[in-house]
This record gives structure tokens, C-alpha cells and sequence, in this order.
């Protein structure tokens, strides 16, 4: 990647829905070279898709990150049993004391309540540690 692939990438991360005329024109570039350029980045990889930011309406959501200790080779039970919950936006592998690490998002501390209540029943969940997002500091995330 050069100077103008990051230039590109900047572009599309203030807009991803800018065209590729309009990309091309920002950074000085021929319309074709620019589609060329977002061929290339999208064939390796560097570019994995194009996504929507959710606004504040839904951002607002309670948000917990949760580590969970999981009995030896139960993994897949338990990630089978956490896919179904829409409450659950990732899930982590991890090194450690702990093996997985979720990320939930809930309306309500009740709904929260439940659905680490329904988590920790989970056969082959060990133990649970709950940290409750509080505020964002810093979101770089697109």
C-alpha cells in the first residue's frame, strides 16, 4: 500500500458511500485509476466491505463486554447456543484465564440481567465476569 491507497482508505472512512467520481475527484486521481485501486484493496483484502455507522438511536443501547471460562472442549456448545441471541454482537476467542469474550448490546439493565442470567446457565459455561460500558472515550470503529 502506498500514499494514495491510504489517502482512498481515509476517503472511504469519512464517507463509504462516496462515489467513485467523487473519490477520484478529492484525491486528484483519474476515475479509472481510483476503481482500480478499489479493485486491487478489495482482492487483497485490505478492504473487507463496506458497512453502515448506526446513529445515536440505536448506539444508545446498553452495552456490556463479557468474559467467559469454559469447561474443555464445550467451546462449540456454547457458541452454538450464543448465536440465536441477537444481544450478542461478537464473540472472541481468547488467550487466558478466560475463553471467550462477548460483546452484548440490551435496551434495558433487565434485558441485560436476563440474557447474562440465560448465558451463565449455559452448559459447559464455567464462569462469568460482567463489565458494563459506561461511555465511549474513543470509537474508531466505521
Amino acid at each position: 500500500m502506498d500514499d494514495t491507497d491510504h489517502a482512498l482508505i481515509r476517503a472511504l472512512t469519512a464517507n463509504a458511500r462516496a462515489s467513485v467520481t467523487d473519490l477520484a475527484q478529492a484525491l486528484g486521481l483519474a476515475r479509472s485509476t481510483v476503481q482500480s485501486r478499489l479493485d486491487r484493496l478489495e482482492a487483497s483484502g485490505v478492504i473487507a466491505g463496506y458497512t453502515v455507522r448506526l446513529g445515536e438511536p440505536v448506539r444508545n443501547r446498553i452495552r456490556a463486554t463479557v468474559l467467559l471460562q469454559v469447561s474443555p472442549r464445550k467451546g462449540p456448545t456454547v457458541l452454538a447456543r450464543l448465536k440465536p441471541l441477537p444481544q450478542v454482537e461478537r464473540a472472541h476467542s481468547s488467550s487466558g484465564r478466560f475463553d471467550l469474550i462477548l460483546q452484548l448490546a440490551c435496551a434495558t439493565t433487565s434485558e441485560l440481567d436476563e440474557v447474562l442470567d440465560r448465558i451463565g446457565g449455559f452448559d459447559g459455561v464455567v464462569s462469568s465476569e460482567s463489565l458494563i460500558h459506561l461511555a465511549t472515550k474513543i470509537d474508531r470503529a466505521v
